[in-house]
């Protein structure tokens, strides 16, 4: 068989699509798989298995239309057995729909927007598929008809070349923190709902260094590197990036460090793939759907009244200023001892 995934955007999601990718590797009656991917987000493909077939679609900019028709006439000429929708969206679906074959996807109460349903073949959930990664393996499955018993969480897992690896030791090295022990901060949070207060990276920054961490501020965007070089101010010890960093810097960074800490995001899902110890904090999402789960995976939650709201903005936002800088200390003890 040959298999198609869709699955766009964004960054940590990708991430948390690579279990039911393996899945669908693993399997001795499916001889190709390919993935459609927004072109914004094509970087994130550079940790799949070599024999995924990758087909980019530009989604923004000039030509969104001519671009989308392009993707489309090149995966109707694959002649597809399955189409599978990992995103949910209308977008999506129509891209899924027209790449000409079945297209297998969220049943109507997961789907995020429902004008998918006209487009594809519901896929149900078992009560106990909470997590995203249980829930795409369900609909990787489905194409083959499964059981009906729930699937178990499988972490997603990436291994970084031996390009990736040496990239980021030369950046250890240039840091001059190669062999130290170092905890990367991710201060970018995608979400404005997801950011941190500066107040609080700032508290952390400085009792890692107290213990003995180097902290290193990482960041993704120009939003990003402003909050980084603010809490820098308090903290002048603390590392930031001159560049954003390639997806090989990244990985080989990231597979590095002693532990890695930030908000639900692409970053933090990509180090927990790279077996690297990682703690999350939470508010308006939920670490019961999307955190990397393990022993060396801590969350810390701020379980406000109104949460988990799944909202981008917030014009009541407290659940982050709940989050404290000494309940991240004492949870990267936990997973660094």
């Amino acid at each position: 068989m040959k298999i198609l995934i869709v699955k766009l955007s964004a960054f940590g999601d990708i991430i948390h699509s690579l279990p039911a990718l393996h899945d669908l590797l693993a399997r001795p009656d499916v001889q190709e798989v390919h993935w459609l991917v927004d072109a914004r987000y094509g970087f994130v493909t550079d940790i799949f298995p070599p024999q995924v077939k990758v087909h980019k679609v530009e989604l923004r900019g000039k030509s969104p239309v001519r671009s989308a028709w392009r993707a489309v006439r090149a995966l109707r000429n694959e002649h597809f057995n399955a189409v599978l929708d990992l995103q949910g969206l209308g977008k999506s679906a129509i891209l899924a729909a027209l790449a000409g074959s079945p297209v297998y996807g969220m049943d109507e109460k997961h789907l995020r927007e429902k004008v998918s349903r006209l487009f594809l073949r519901p896929v149900p959930f078992h009560a106990d598929e909470r997590h995203v990664v249980q829930q795409y393996r369900r609909v990787a499955a489905a194409p083959f008809g499964d059981s009906a018993a729930a699937m178990l969480y499988s972490p997603p897992q990436a291994i970084p070349s031996e390009l990736m690896l040496k990239t980021g030791e030369a950046l250890l090295q240039h840091w001059k923190i190669a062999g130290k022990p170092h905890i990367w901060l991710h201060t970018g949070g995608g979400w404005e709902t997801k950011q941190l207060p500066v107040s609080t990276w700032q508290q952390l920054a400085g009792k890692l260094l107290d213990e003995g961490f180097i902290p290193v501020l990482g960041w993704g965007s120009t939003a990003d590197k402003a909050v980084a070089l603010s809490i820098r101010k308090e903290v002048p010890d603390a590392l930031i990036p001159e560049h954003r960093l390639s997806m090989d810097a990244l990985c080989g960074v990231l597979s590095r460090a002693s532990a890695v800490v930030g908000p639900d995001t692409g970053v933090v899902h990509l180090a927990a793939a790279l077996g690297t110890p990682t703690v999350s904090f939470w508010g308006p999402s939920a670490s019961w759907r999307s955190a990397p789960l393990g022993e060396s995976h801590l969350h810390i939650e701020s379980n406000p009244a109104c949460g988990p709201c799944f909202k981008r903005q917030c014009g009541a936002f407290i659940c982050m200023d709940m989050i404290r800088a000494d309940a991240i200390i004492a949870a990267i003890h936990e997973i660094t001892s």
